[in-house]
């Protein structure tokens, strides 16, 4: 089923939107909450919750890119559900890709506090667009996704220097094009 048919069934009401989203999204989605928590159940829990909170935001909205629409809501249920597990007292490992990018978007705060997160998340977007697709994946995969460096490289059948090298480049391109958009670092 394509995403525009398991959207409509969502402007029915259909309880199937569920089951359709979960058949085509539910591996990408329990990923994408275990790389951020470490914990399977509560990463089953947060992707179980993302769809009652697609459910109900679907009538409001029609999301042009479903797959980047469930994902950034499991993405902020699984953050704020480690935000409230760790309590802050002690650093995820899911950060080190965070900390990877503090060159790039801030020199002193931590990436989450320092910019407007649209308007940088729009120039990522068109920094990215103007990548090659091998490069936009690896950087997708690792600072949109949180994979490690070592699940990108056997997924991608390389060398984990080589996807290393790969994100550094990337990193640093995308420094300098922030700085050519008067993004101050």
């Amino acid at each position: 089923m394509n995403d525009n048919e398991i959207i409509a069934l969502y402007w029915k009401r259909s309880e199937n939107a569920i089951k359709e989203t979960e058949i085509k999204y539910g591996k990408l989605c329990t990923r994408l909450a275990n790389n951020i928590l470490n914990n399977p159940s509560d990463a089953e829990e947060c992707v179980s919750d993302s769809y009652l909170t697609v459910w109900n935001l679907i009538p409001e909205e029609r999301p042009q890119n479903f797959s980047a629409f469930i994902s950034r809501i499991v993405k902020n249920l699984s953050l704020k559900r480690l935000e409230y597990s760790t309590a802050k007292k002690r650093k995820p490992e899911f950060l080190a890709s965070l900390d990877e990018l503090r060159d790039c978007v801030s020199s002193d705060d931590s990436p989450e506090e320092s910019f407007d997160v649209s308007l940088l998340g729009n120039l990522i977007s068109v920094f990215l667009e103007n990548q090659d697709s091998l490069h936009r994946n690896i950087f997708l995969r690792r600072y949109w996704y949180y994979d490690s460096v070592k699940s990108i490289a056997s997924d991608f059948q390389m060398k984990e220097e080589k996807v290393s090298s790969i994100l550094f480049k990337t990193r640093k391109k995308l420094k300098k094009f922030l700085e050519k958009e008067g993004y101050s670092i």
